[in-house]
């Protein structure tokens, strides 16, 4: 009965590890550009004395869901989504350059362009800052260009370019704070090719059906793993019963 137990145990807590992952998912819905953390249940054979004729469940996260999300017109001129693929480079909360597909920017107090998560935008030399000015514009490659307070609308000035970057999927990785970084540790080079959609932002790749069914399905997984789990512990019962009685 102990191994029965074990096994129902296992895997009752490995369904919970996935219904985990798939709330966090669905609490991200509504954020823009976020990608989808992938999971998946795999037999693990369990060693012991004699053959593993036995297996049970793990829950695992096999990848990330690099679907592009839809691009919606936002009408903001700060906002920008990336068609096609790409990531802006912007600053983790350790300091270090990171990538995201998050565009939706604002002008912080201390003048820095930063998303919605409040990190700082990259450019060709580091942060972008933003001196106040009539009016910005950012343009398809990621330029920046300002119209200085007191000036007429064709008396625009570039300012600085957002640092775009393209590496191969395989060499990047999702870390635990949201932001992907390359595996080797390295800065991803910039690349011209990368263009925005300006006052855009692309939605999260979520989609809140397939998550919710994915739920209800895990969920009734979970209450047939609790109900081995308790007629492991019945079947227990009854044997000790049937001994006691020689």
């Amino acid at each position: 009965m102990d191994k029965l137990l074990y096994l129902s145990m296992t895997a009752a807590t490995n369904t919970q590890l996935s219904q985990a992952t798939i709330s966090s998912n669905l609490s991200n819905l509504e954020m823009p550009a976020f990608k989808a953390d992938l999971e998946q249940f795999r037999s693990m054979p369990v060693f012991g004395d004699g053959h593993p004729s036995r297996a049970y469940a793990m829950s695992e996260r096999p990848g990330i869901d690099y679907t592009h999300g839809t691009i919606n017109k936002t009408g903001n001129p700060l906002d920008v989504a990336i068609n096609g693929d790409g990531w802006i480079a912007v600053q983790a909360p350790d300091g270090s350059e990171a990538y995201t597909r998050r565009g939706d920017m604002r002008i912080n107090t201390s003048g820095f362009l930063e998303n919605g998560n409040g990190q700082l935008v990259y450019g060709n030399g580091g942060p972008i800052a933003l001196p106040p000015a009539e009016e910005v514009v950012i343009g398809t490659d990621g330029t920046i260009s300002i119209r200085p307070l007191g000036q007429d609308e064709k008396s625009l000035a570039v300012l600085d370019r957002i640092r775009l970057v393209n590496p191969p999927i395989e060499d990047i990785n999702k870390s635990p704070d949201g932001l992907f970084r390359l595996r080797n540790g390295q800065l991803a080079k910039v690349d011209a090719s990368v263009n925005v959609a300006p006052e855009s932002l692309e939605r999260s790749n979520v989609s809140m059906v397939g998550a919710m069914a994915r739920m209800i399905e895990t969920a009734r997984l979970f209450e047939l793993n609790i109900k081995a789990m308790s007629a492991a512990e019945e079947n227990d019962e009854v044997a000790t019963r049937m001994l006691s009685l020689n």
